[in-house]
């Protein structure tokens, strides 16, 4: 595996736990039905897991140690959701038998991992034939805001130095065609869908977890340690994030990849 770029600080997860199956996985959602498996790569703290186990009958969430999985645990447990199960598993050599599921997904999962061509390969293994692997995927190069900022530029530059230094994609979204094509898939629908962050409040939301990110996460210790900029050149990009975050009329688009590979 490579390393997870993000890492697990609170202003990592207030992101992830913003995340529902509407707001992220809304191209696979016509086509979940009470009688389905799924699994669920890269669950992190569960807040898509949960939403898709209202949908299917059962779900298995994995991650890739128990401190992650623990998360997706915890969540289940304080919502009292009862038909999933959790695993902690490695994407690229999953310990699952052929044809287990009826769907597996991945959110936000193949930009971070060393190899997403054998990783679709596996996720296409467990699925059963005619079943489905969904994966979405953000692409950060195709990521728009106004106003124009030295320092947003500067934080982009800096995420996807950290970002491939960790042997990861951070403009995987445009990719997933091809990775599934590579891993073997051809009965393909691929589309893209965005978040956007433009009133007061999301600004507020969008702008604090990445100024946080850039103070106090793992990227911003990895950013450091390789002396590819300094806690004040950091501490820069934060309070430009606060800045923009001010603006009346700032505005940010997330973009993402998505496909359907039928198994």
């Amino acid at each position: 595996m490579s390393t997870y770029t993000h890492g697990h600080h609170e202003s990592v997860l207030r992101s992830h736990r913003w995340r529902t199956a509407e707001n992220s996985a809304a191209y696979l959602l016509p086509h979940l039905n009470p009688e389905q498996r799924l699994l669920d790569v890269g669950a992190g703290p569960g807040t898509i897991t949960l939403d898709l186990a209202a949908r299917v009958a059962r779900v298995t969430a994995t991650e890739v140690g128990e401190p992650e999985i623990g998360l997706s645990r915890q969540e289940a447990e304080t919502r009292g959701v009862t038909n999933i199960d959790f695993r902690v598993e490695d994407v690229h050599a999953l310990s699952i038998e052929d044809d287990a599921y009826d769907v597996v997904h991945a959110h936000q999962v193949l930009q971070h991992v060393a190899d997403p061509v054998q990783a679709l390969r596996e996720m296409g293994r467990v699925t059963k034939p005619g079943g489905l692997v969904a994966v979405r995927d953000s692409d950060y190069a195709g990521f728009v805001w106004w106003p124009e900022s030295s320092e947003l530029t500067e934080w982009m530059r800096l995420y996807q130095s950290a970002a491939r230094a960790n042997r990861g994609e951070p403009d995987a979204g445009r990719r997933l065609v091809s990775w599934a094509r590579e891993a073997g898939f051809s009965d393909l629908t691929a589309t893209s869908s965005t978040w956007c962050f433009a009133d007061p409040e999301d600004r507020a939301w969008w702008g604090g977890l990445w100024a946080d990110r850039f103070t106090d996460s793992a990227i911003a210790r990895q950013i450091v340690d390789s002396r590819i900029a300094t806690t004040a050149d950091l501490a820069r990009v934060a309070a430009g994030w606060r800045s923009w975050a001010q603006a009346e009329d700032s505005w940010f688009s997330v973009l993402h990849g998505e496909i359907l590979a039928r198994a």
